[in-house]
């Protein structure tokens, strides 16, 4: 039963933030205050069911290392875009024609603000922690993987490929920085700096959702396979390679901490005192 009433908590912050975020976003400053709000009461409510039904500090979402752990991820996760687009533009795939709209980035930094951190406190702090203890880390790894890449298939321009790479890519990376540091605010972080650089900075396409321009007036072009086509840089083969690469120091990471949990085995003996990998 703590799964049940962890993931409706959560769920219910997941789909009824996200809705009053979209209603608000042709107003960025709205859509800031709004996003921001809706991520600080996703944490309150993740940290209060989980107390309420499991009776433990929740260590994953707690304040010591938050502000450096989400930094940093954020860092990777720009860092992961800006190499994907280099070589996408290298191919002659990405073009600029001028400055967009800075606005506009304001409330992306809301939206995707909120995005990420209920997406994470849903898949990664109740779906894949609860599901680790049960089958183990590889098999709870899998499917919240895959579960993350079929959710995608909903998207407007959504494509069976951005699925598979969403699965493979995000889904597994983000996966791997929780097991790596048993925190939520490394995987928050790379979950935003990748949707943040790749809406708010470079005006992609964010998993085929129509993102608005923002800072620069950007476009894709080029066979599907290296750009990503409708569905954004994403679905670019050049992201699976990067972050499958960054899911393997992940994992590394995870070894070498003892984090890697037997089916069976609680998570909580195993949970990490660091937050940031090294």
């Amino acid at each position: 039963m703590r799964f049940v009433w962890q993931f409706l908590a959560v769920f219910a912050v997941f789909a009824f933030g996200g809705m009053a975020v979209a209603a608000v976003q042709d107003n960025p400053w709205t859509t800031l205050g709004l996003g921001l709000l809706v991520s600080a009461i996703g944490v309150l409510i993740y940290g209060w069911v989980v107390r309420r039904t499991e009776k433990r500090p929740t260590t994953e979402v707690g304040r010591k290392g938050a502000v450096a752990s989400t930094s940093w991820g954020t860092l990777i996760g720009i860092g992961l875009f800006v190499m994907v687009i280099l070589n996408i533009a290298f191919l002659g795939g990405y073009h600029v024609h001028g400055m967009g709209s800075a606005p506009s980035a304001v409330g992306l930094v809301g939206f995707m603000a909120a995005a990420a951190v209920t997406e994470e406190l849903l898949f990664r702090g109740v779906v894949q922690r609860i599901l680790e203890e049960r089958v183990g880390t590889w098999i709870s790894l899998a499917f919240t993987s895959v579960v993350s890449g079929a959710m995608h298939l909903l998207n407007p321009n959504a494509s069976l490929w951005g699925a598979v790479v969403i699965a493979l890519t995000a889904g597994t990376m983000l996966g791997a920085a929780y097991i790596a540091t048993r925190k939520l605010w490394l995987p928050i972080g790379i979950h935003f700096g990748w949707n943040f650089a790749a809406s708010g900075i470079f005006s992609t396409e964010v998993s085929g959702n129509g993102t608005p321009q923002s800072i620069l007036d950007a476009s894709t072009s080029g066979p599907v396979l290296l750009s990503g086509g409708d569905f954004g840089p994403e679905a670019s083969l050049y992201t699976l390679v990067f972050a499958l690469v960054r899911t393997g120091v992940f994992l590394w990471i995870a070894h070498r901490r003892g984090h890697l949990v037997p089916r069976g085995r609680r998570v909580q003996q195993v949970e990490a005192t660091a937050t940031l990998p090294h």
